[in-house]
């Protein structure tokens, strides 16, 4: 069964409230934007929602419990893509975003016909660290100060994974 499908603006609210519910433990990741409430608004996510491809909402039994994005979507000659994700907290540990991420990788490499995705996650983010060595990710850098959050410019880690990795 798959645990990732399309995002579309019917999912907004469901998407909001976990957003809501979820805030305390995804702001720490959360880069600074011009507008951070627009996230914990119906306007904003319905937004990212109907924002085109490269926008999932992850399902555990039917709920959505989380979104992925493949954001900054490149075509030939770079033909990459970034790769974002948060899962609820009450269901963390369970596989979900490993087994969304996998469910994206077919996507993008297929569907999307890309060549690379990479993904960055702040050095003590060690869950999501595993999620992309689980999905054949590899960590190729430290990008120092990499993304202003709360204000603070934040290291992180910079990985990467190849269609014929």
């Amino acid at each position: 069964m798959a645990v990732i499908r399309a995002a579309t603006p019917a999912d907004a609210q469901a998407i909001l409230e976990l957003r809501l519910a979820n805030r305390e433990h995804i702001a720490p990741f959360e880069p600074d934007v011009d507008d951070p409430e627009l996230r914990y608004r119906l306007d904003g996510v319905a937004g990212w929602a109907s924002g085109g491809i490269g926008r999932y909402v992850i399902v555990d039994e039917g709920a959505v419990a989380g979104t992925l994005g493949l954001f900054d979507i490149k075509g030939i000659p770079i033909s990459s893509a970034i790769l974002g994700y948060w899962v609820d907290h009450a269901r963390n540990g369970r596989g979900l975003a490993t087994r969304a991420v996998a469910e994206v990788l077919e996507i993008a490499y297929g569907e999307l016909g890309l060549h690379r995705l990479e993904a960055g996650t702040r050095v003590d983010n060690t869950a999501s660290q595993r999620v992309l060595e689980r999905n054949g990710f590899t960590c190729v850098g430290l990008l120092r100060r990499h993304l202003l959050i709360h204000g603070e410019w934040v290291d992180h880690l910079l990985w990467e994974r190849l269609a014929d990795d």
